[in-house]
């Protein structure tokens, strides 16, 4: 069992969601957590750090290994004193919209006035 942790690139919520989906179809992985406001993935298991990286690149995010080694024994626990927020992550960031952009998922472009009975909102033009 190894604690492996890497820098990557996690903008937005959709970074972070496509790293995990991406990590977690590993098998021998018994932890994993992503860090938003480090920019830092942190696996724990039996895997192998190569196969993590290259199931990084293959998303087209350009991991970093900082570190791999044993993972730390549990400590005993103590109170906490009560957490700070934690600044949010935005939706998506410049890169996943591009992403979505070249697989055919732009935004729609408003070319004129659409008449429609049921949305009462619509403008109408005659």
């Amino acid at each position: 069992m190894k604690k492996i942790v890497i820098k990557v690139a996690i903008n937005c919520q959709i970074c972070k969601a496509d790293v995990m989906k991406a990590v977690t179809k590993l098998t021998g992985i018994d932890q994993v957590s992503v860090d938003g406001e480090k920019g830092t993935l942190t696996v724990v298991g039996d895997v192998d750090p190569v196969l993590v990286v290259k199931r990084l690149k293959k998303i087209k995010k350009c991991p970093q290994i900082v570190s791999i080694g044993p993972p730390k024994p549990p400590e005993p626990e103590k109170p906490k004193p009560p957490p700070l927020p934690v600044p949010c992550l935005p939706p998506s960031c410049k890169d996943c919209q591009l992403v979505a952009e070249e697989f055919g998922f732009k935004p729609p472009v408003r070319t004129g006035e659409v008449r429609h009975a049921n949305v009462p909102w619509m403008i109408h033009i005659s």
